[in-house]
C-alpha cells in the first residue's frame, strides 16, 4: 500500500498542522516499516468540523442510498483482502493465516452486514397514535485499538455510517497503515467528503481531544478499562453519550460429563489466536476436581502445537506481540503467577528458544491456580492460559463471576440444556455453548467494567441511532 504522510479529511489526504511523527514498527523484528503523522488537537478539530459540516447532507441521505455506499465500501475491502492481510501481520504479528481469515474478512462480513441493515432497518415505526423516528446521534468520535485494527474500525464506522452518522477516527497507534488502508477504501467507495475522516496520532493527545471535543455527540471507544473510564468521566461532563468495550477475562467452565479433550483444545485455540491478544480470549479455564490433572496434561499437549514463529509464513501459527511494552507486561505477569505459588505446566517468562529478534512470549500453562491470584483476575493480553479447579457448579460460578471483568465466556457440558443453565447465571455479555461459533449480527459487548453498549448486528446499530417521537 502507498503511505500517506497525511491525514484523510474531509475527502482528501492533507498535511498534519505539525511536524510530529509515529514510528510503525514491525514485531517480528523491531525493525520500523513507516511513520505517519503524530496529530494534534488543532488537526482533531479540523476533522470534526468537517465531519460536522457533512453531517445534516448524509443524515438526509436515504437508506437505501446509504446501504449502496456501504456495499460499495465492502467490495474495496474485499478486493484489497490480501494487502489488508499483509498489512496487519506487518504491524501487528498476527500469523498470516489468521489475518487473511478473521483481521481481513470478518470487517468485509461486518461492513456487508451493515449495507443490509442499512437498507431493511425500520427507521420509522408506529406505536399508537404516535409516529417514532430513529434518527442519526451525530458525529461520532471513534477511538480502536490495536488487537484487531480493522475488525474495531469497521465495528464502529459502519453502522455509525449505516444510521446517518459522520465519524472521526483515531486509531491506534501501533496499527494506523491499516487504517490509512481503510481511508483509501472509503475515497474509492465514493463515500462524500466529510462522512469520514481519518486523524492519526498518539491517545494522549489526538485521543483525548477527539473524547473531550464539543462537536462530537458520541465517543465510541475501545481498550482498556483505565481509559474508558476516564473517557466515560469526560463523557458524563458534557452529557455526552459513550459506547465503550473494555477488557476482559473471560472464564471457560467445563462442566462434568462434557467432551474434555474438545473443551480443552477449543480453549488453548481460542487463547492462542492473535497471540492472546484478544479481550474476549478465555484465558481462565475452570475444571472440576474429578477431572483436573487429566485437562492439565490436555492443555500442555495443545500447547505445544503453538510454537512461535514468523508471521509472514503461511504455517506460523503464534506471532509475536504487538510491541516491546507489552513484551514486558505479559512477561511480568508470568513472573508474578511464579512468585505468587502458580504451578508453571509448560512456557515461562524467558525468550522462546531460537528466538533472536521479535517480541515474542513463550505460550505459558499454569495450573493450581487460585481465583484471587493476580493472573486470574487482572487481563494478561498474552499466550497465558491460568487453570482452575472447582468442586462443585456454585463455586465454578462463583470463580467465573469473580472479576470486574464480564465480557465474554464458555460453558460446556454433556447436553445443551445443562450448558444454558448454567449460562443464564453468568455476569458476561456473550456466551460460546459447547464451542458454539462467533456470530456477527449477535450484540458482543460487556457486563461490569467490560463496557457499556453492543457492537455487531442491530444491536450495534442502535448505539448511533436516538429517537424522536410525533403524537397524532
Amino acid at each position: 500500500m502507498k503511505q500517506h504522510d497525511a491525514m484523510y479529511i474531509d475527502g482528501s489526504w492533507r498535511p498534519a498542522e505539525g511536524s510530529g511523527t509515529i514510528d510503525v514498527v514491525n514485531p517480528a523484528d523491531g525493525k520500523v516499516i513507516g511513520t505517519v503523522p503524530a496529530g494534534s488537537a488543532q488537526d482533531v478539530d479540523t476533522a470534526v468540523r468537517a465531519a460536522r459540516a457533512a453531517l445534516p447532507a448524509w443524515a438526509a441521505t436515504p437508506p437505501q442510498e446509504r446501504a449502496a455506499h456501504l456495499a460499495a465500501l465492502r467490495d474495496q475491502l474485499a478486493a484489497r483482502a490480501e494487502e489488508i492481510a499483509e498489512t496487519v501481520t506487518a504491524e501487528l504479528g498476527s500469523p498470516i493465516s489468521f489475518s487473511r481469515a478473521v483481521h481481513a474478512g470478518a470487517p468485509i462480513a461486518v461492513t456487508g452486514s451493515y449495507a443490509e441493515l442499512a437498507a431493511s432497518y425500520p427507521f420509522e415505526e408506529k406505536i399508537g397514535n404516535s409516529t417514532v423516528l430513529h434518527e442519526p446521534v451525530g458525529v461520532v468520535g471513534a477511538i480502536t485499538p490495536w488487537n484487531y485494527p480493522l475488525h474495531q474500525i469497521t465495528n464502529k464506522v459502519a453502522p455509525a455510517l449505516a444510521a446517518g452518522c459522520t465519524v472521526v477516527l483515531k486509531p491506534a497507534e501501533d496499527t494506523p497503515l491499516t487504517a490509512q488502508l481503510f481511508a483509501e477504501c472509503v475515497a474509492a467507495a465514493g463515500i462524500p467528503a466529510g462522512v469520514f475522516n481519518l486523524v492519526t496520532g498518539l491517545g494522549a493527545v489526538a485521543g483525548q481531544a477527539l473524547a473531550e471535543h464539543e462537536g462530537v455527540d458520541l465517543v465510541s471507544f475501545t481498550g482498556s478499562t483505565a481509559v474508558g473510564k476516564k473517557i466515560g468521566a469526560v463523557a458524563g461532563g458534557a452529557v455526552k453519550r459513550v459506547a465503550l468495550e473494555l477488557g476482559g477475562k473471560s472464564a471457560n467452565v467445563i462442566l462434568p460429563g462434557a467432551d474434555l479433550a474438545k473443551a480443552v483444545n477449543t480453549n488453548v485455540a481460542d487463547v492462542m489466536r492473535n497471540t492472546g491478544q484478544s479481550c474476549n480470549a478465555l484465558t481462565r479455564m475452570l475444571v472440576h476436581a474429578d477431572h483436573y490433572d487429566e485437562a492439565v496434561a490436555l492443555a500442555e499437549a495443545a500447547v505445544a502445537k503453538y510454537l512461535p514463529a514468523d508471521p509472514a509464513s503461511d504455517d506460523s501459527r503464534l506471532g509475536p506481540v504487538v510491541n516491546a511494552r507489552q513484551l514486558d507486561r505479559v512477561r511480568g505477569y508470568i513472573a508474578q503467577g511464579i512468585e505468587e505459588g502458580a504451578r508453571l505446566v509448560t512456557g515461562g517468562a524467558d525468550a522462546p528458544e531460537g528466538v533472536e529478534q521479535g517480541y515474542y512470549v513463550r505460550p505459558t500453562v499454569f495450573a493450581d491456580v487460585r481465583p484471587e491470584m493476580t493472573i486470574a483476575q487482572e487481563e494478561i493480553f498474552g499466550p497465558v492460559i491460568s487453570i482452575l479447579k472447582y468442586q462443585d457448579e456454585d463455586e465454578a460460578l462463583e470463580i467465573a463471576n469473580g472479576t470486574v471483568y464480564g465480557l465474554a465466556g464458555a460453558v460446556w457440558a454433556a447436553d445443551q440444556d445443562t450448558a444454558v443453565a448454567f449460562a443464564r447465571r453468568l455476569e458476561t455479555g456473550q456466551v460460546d455453548i459447547n464451542g458454539g461459533r462467533f456470530n456477527i449480527l449477535a450484540p458482543f459487548g460487556g457486563y461490569k467494567q467490560s463496557g457499556v453498549g453492543r457492537e455487531l448486528g442491530a444491536h450495534g446499530l442502535t448505539e448511533y441511532l436516538q429517537t424522536k417521537s410525533l403524537q397524532f
